[in-house]
């Protein structure tokens, strides 16, 4: 199963809605977690090192700082990044879509944008 990260500024109703359609679904928000506050640097440095794919709306600054890592060799378990104007009920889809059709490794190293 695909281990997720919420960014500290992803949207909360994706997150429950989520965890409403599908309980087991190991999702773990940054605001839950010691990087309360961090720099997006350190947040992907923590997903990578926890094996856990980001899921931010951060589409500009976290993608680049992703892009930047894979440029240079260092690993990148996943992010998935969404654009705040994707209906939410189409991101909980595609996020789940996702968590059906990948096994844990196979996002590691890519960037999907949401919608699918």
């Amino acid at each position: 199963m695909i281990r997720f990260l919420a960014d500290e500024d992803f949207n909360n109703r994706i997150v429950r809605g989520l965890l409403r359609r599908r309980s087991t679904l190991d999702i773990v928000r940054v605001q839950d977690t010691v990087l309360f506050g961090a720099s997006d640097f350190v947040v992907l440095e923590w997903a990578n090192q926890n094996g856990r794919v980001l899921l931010t709306h951060d589409v500009n600054t976290v993608t680049k700082i992703a892009y930047e890592r894979l440029r240079v060799g260092e690993p990148t378990v996943g992010v998935i990044a969404v654009p705040q104007s994707v209906p939410i009920g189409q991101v909980i889809e595609d996020i789940l879509t996702i968590a059906d059709i990948y096994s844990p490794g196979e996002l590691e190293g890519r960037i999907e944008y949401l919608p699918l």
